[in-house]
């Protein structure tokens, strides 16, 4: 397992569980497929994988809730699985810190082609590696931004002389906001360099982890621009 991509799999359905465990295994991932919230937080803990893929709807303890516990200790990347698109689960998910989501039914080379892209856009194993970002966005050395100061050598944040911890998804999309600030980005855009969607993707996500973002590096440093996209305030 050393060698390989360890996946984390909670999923209550029998069939979808054991389905989709094969076909991961058949991809090269070693797989731990738990049926409930509990187990799988007691899996997670003693086996640290590289990728957790949550089903929102599994018992004991919700995956919402799951991966808000997991996102307390670590930056792994987390992919919630919905059954509904249009649910507010798949929101409440992105808030609890998700990296990205699946709607069910799912093809198998769909899900792992989602997979393959959150764990290079976190450089493999745990996300703690900053992966790959574009040129311009990992050029820099120290960025300020009024209080806000960005190395993005050290992949460091401080606000007001205070370190700000982000997720890796967080660090990227704040990479390239600051690599080309007062410009507008789309979500479209967003998405292709941050999330890695080579099509159209659903832009909640872009939208989730800006105000995630928010929160962090304070209200105002990111600028909506109605009918276009976000820019970060020189």
């Amino acid at each position: 397992m050393a060698d390989q991509t360890h996946v984390l799999f909670v999923e209550d359905d029998d069939v979808i569980r054991e389905a989709t465990q094969l076909a991961l295994e058949r991809d090269g991932f070693a797989v731990t497929a738990m049926p409930d919230g509990l187990s799988g937080l007691e899996a997670f803990r003693a086996d640290r994988p590289d990728i957790a893929l949550l089903d929102v709807m599994v018992p004991g303890l919700d995956g919402v809730s799951l991966c808000r516990r997991i996102r307390d200790e670590s930056t792994v990347p987390v992919i919630m699985l919905s059954a509904r698109a249009d649910s507010i689960d798949v929101v409440l998910g992105l808030e609890a810190g998700a990296d990205d989501y699946v709607t069910k039914p799912f093809d198998g080379a769909v899900l792992v082609a989602r997979i393959r892209a959150v764990l290079r856009r976190f450089g493999h194993a745990g996300g703690t590696d900053r992966g790959e970002v574009s040129a311009d966005a990992a050029a820099g050395g120290v960025l300020t931004f009024g209080e806000l100061e960005i190395d993005t050598e050290g992949m460091e944040v401080r606000r007001a002389g205070q370190p700000v911890a982000l997720t890796p998804t967080e660090m990227r999309l704040l990479l390239e906001f600051s690599s080309a600030p007062g410009t507008v980005l789309s979500r479209d855009k967003l998405l292709e360099r941050v999330w890695d969607y080579g099509w159209g993707g659903d832009t909640r996500v872009v939208d989730v982890h800006v105000q995630r973002l928010r929160t962090k590096i304070g209200q105002d440093r990111i600028e909506t621009v109605r009918g276009f996209g976000y820019k970060l305030k020189a």
